[in-house]
């Protein structure tokens, strides 16, 4: 029976999902920012820095990532409006492109894509408690396992790590336990939490802006980096040489194809601001909230990622030598450990610059492990109400209405990859896995448009077809450079999702025995 008002389909939903709808507008922004806002933007524009050797490229990466956020934001608010259930993601592409899609994607979120990024946030944490408190240290073992030795496969460097408990991926634990407990006492006091801790980083990279902008400019930076230099290195007939793999292979490539290829950094401290839709079923007026929280959420974030680049322009020359022995001489592109951020408070402050970073960063790393945290575990707890993740997961807490045995599952993953030491090979995975599932989703608002042509849409797709095609075009050809020219990254990647199959076709048999709890909705 077709249901056309959307009033009735929210309260069918509110009642299958049985969570409590605890996450106003501002609680969705502060999702939005939160999860977006990491260690990645402190440390990632050195890499980029060295792949495109341009001021002007350095800035033009990160719009490009911009473009392809905020235009995926602004089509995916027409999916969280048809169907504002917890899951979000994964829910749309189980509807719209059939329930394998959907498995893949939750199983590669749960494998990798979300508790590996809890655990890396989780490991930055305890990184940079470390400059502050010596004795957390990676080296500083509390329980040593074994040392996994260096394998060569193809392309792909594996192993390499150590596996064990020591004092630093103990306090990544701590922090991931302590926030998991947190998000079960009830998603209102999630969210009170994370808006916090999303406005005390919008304060500090804004601080970090004016800093950099206004109080710490350079001038020799700024002769480096702008006016007539800024363009260095940037023409469309530049060749840029690159390395293929992690072998000895060269290859040159145009102004094109190295955006493509800087984006594995910006992608990554992008991610995540999808997470609001994972938690769709206990957002306050998602018809409206959603796509506002994703829109202005993703825009914001971008715009201070922008200008933070400038910032760090302003500082800090963009070209520099690795043993420069100031941090002028390293510049943006050899910032010692990659810390871009730290190297320009030095510059501004001195020494003390370290320490103020790492203050910052902290909360920052703890912000964006708790939205992380909170949203992951309601796309397993829509996966398990289908029959396809642990039957445990499905349940939510008598007293704080949350998806807590959920949460502890993740938890749990999360900690083992903390231990496991693999963590940071496995993110170097995903970008390949998180865009080929953003093509997927975005191909998904047509699908539907399609399938369902009456279903209630009271937002639609900004700039659909024509923004939505050219997101789904630019994100194919990103995976398909990212394909030929960085096969470390993305043959893994490809590995992860389609080792899902055999178990989706085990799971999917059992499912079909017992039926599923919950099934496809008719939106029209």
């Amino acid at each position: 029976m077709a249901l056309k008002d959307p009033q009735k389909l929210l309260d069918r939903t509110a009642a299958a999902n049985d969570l409590v709808k605890g996450i106003g507008l501002t609680s969705a922004i502060a999702l939005v920012m939160g999860n977006m806002i990491g260690s990645g933007i402190f440390i990632v524009s050195a890499d980029i820095s060295r792949l495109v050797g341009s001021p002007a490229l350095l800035i033009l990466t990160w719009i490009v990532t911009g473009f392809m956020v905020v235009g995926g934001a602004l089509a995916y608010g027409e999916l969280a409006v048809m169907m504002p259930r917890a899951g979000g993601q994964y829910i749309y592409l189980r509807e719209a492109l059939g329930p394998l899609w959907g498995f893949l994607y939750g199983w590669t979120l749960f494998l990798v894509i979300q508790t590996g990024t809890i655990a890396a946030v989780g490991m930055a944490f305890g990184k940079f408690l470390g400059i502050l408190v010596p004795c957390v240290s990676p080296s500083h073992w509390l329980l040593y396992f074994i040392h996994v030795p260096l394998i060569h496969a193809g392309p792909v460097r594996l192993g390499n790590i150590d596996v064990g408990l020591n004092t630093q991926n103990a306090v990544a634990i701590l922090v991931v336990i302590f926030l998991t407990g947190v998000n079960i006492l009830g998603v209102k006091t999630g969210a009170v939490v994370q808006i916090v801790l999303t406005a005390a980083k919008a304060i500090l990279l804004l601080s970090l802006i004016a800093l950099g902008i206004i109080f710490g400019r350079n001038l020799r930076a700024i002769a480096s980096n702008f006016g007539a230099n800024f363009w260095h290195d940037s023409g469309w007939g530049v060749l840029h040489t690159v390395q293929i793999g992690s072998g000895d292979s060269i290859a040159t490539v145009g102004t094109i194809a190295i955006l493509a290829l800087a984006q594995v950094g910006p992608m990554f401290s992008s991610d995540a601001w999808n997470n609001v839709t994972f938690a769709s079923g206990e957002v306050k007026n998602p018809q409206r909230n959603l796509p506002m929280a994703l829109a202005i959420g993703s825009a914001a974030v971008i715009a201070l990622y922008i200008l933070t680049n400038f910032a760090y322009l302003t500082v800090l020359p963009l070209g520099g030598v690795p043993n420069g022995m100031t941090v002028l001489n390293r510049g943006i592109q050899y910032a010692s450990q990659d810390r871009v951020a730290t190297a320009m408070i030095q510059e501004i402050f001195g020494s003390m610059g370290a320490k103020i970073m790492a203050g910052a960063i902290l909360v920052s790393c703890f912000g964006a492990a708790n939205g992380m945290i909170l949203a992951g575990a309601r796309v397993y707890y829509a996966m398990a109400r289908n029959g396809l993740f642990f039957h445990s997961a499905a349940s939510v807490h008598p007293k704080y209405r949350t998806p807590a045995r959920s949460l502890i599952i993740q938890c749990a993953w999360a900690c083992v990859l903390c231990i496991s030491g693999s963590y940071a090979q496995l993110l170097d995975y995903i970008v390949f896995a998180v865009v080929m599932f953003y093509i997927l989703t975005l191909l998904a608002v047509f699908s539907l448009r399609v399938k369902r042509p009456r279903a209630s849409r009271p937002y639609r797709a900004v700039g659909f077809p024509i923004l939505t095609g050219a997101n789904i075009i630019l994100a194919f050809y990103i995976d398909a450079i990212l394909l030929r020219y960085k096969p470390e990254y993305t043959w893994p990647g490809l590995i992860i999702v389609l080792l899902g199959l055999p178990f989706y076709f085990l799971i999917a048999r059992g499912t079909v025995k017992r039926k599923s709890p919950e099934r496809s909705l008719n939106y029209e």
